[in-house]
């Protein structure tokens, strides 16, 4: 398995096989906490092997700088990999949407993505504090 693209944007879109990404971000700027960011997406190209075939377990954590769950519910998805026999590689659009998403404080985040249990790529996700200026 070989993850190609691993994105946070503002919006994705698969186009028989085309992985569309509009707005790819890492930082946040909050003008007030809790910050609840109103809509993104998840954005993840993945290429499978020859060898690779079979029922599979893609998931998604949200965690905070500690390695905390900030969306603990978020449930698994199923994926079925299969290539016919002359063909030697495969490769899938994921795009999760994601509407309010919740930080609690400022600092680092990360969204871990495994497969089958095993790490395979994580994007970094900075929440800023940016209070609205005084006059």
């Amino acid at each position: 398995m070989n993850v190609q693209v691993a994105v946070l944007c503002d919006a994705a879109t698969d186009d028989n096989g085309k992985l569309n990404l509009l707005g790819a971000f890492d930082t946040i700027y909050a003008q007030q906490l809790p910050a609840v960011h109103p809509q993104c997406s998840v954005a993840l190209r993945v290429t499978f092997f020859n060898g690779e075939e079979g029922k599979r377990s893609l998931r998604f954590n949200f965690v905070d700088a500690d390695g905390r769950s900030i969306m603990p519910d978020f449930p698994p998805i199923p994926v079925e990999v299969s290539l016919p026999e002359d063909i030697h590689f495969g490769t899938r659009n994921f795009i999760v949407n994601i509407q309010q998403l919740k930080f609690d404080n400022p600092g680092l985040y990360s969204i871990d993505i495994s497969l089958d249990g095993q790490s395979q790529a994580s994007i970094p996700l900075l929440v800023k504090y940016n209070p609205p200026a005084t006059t």
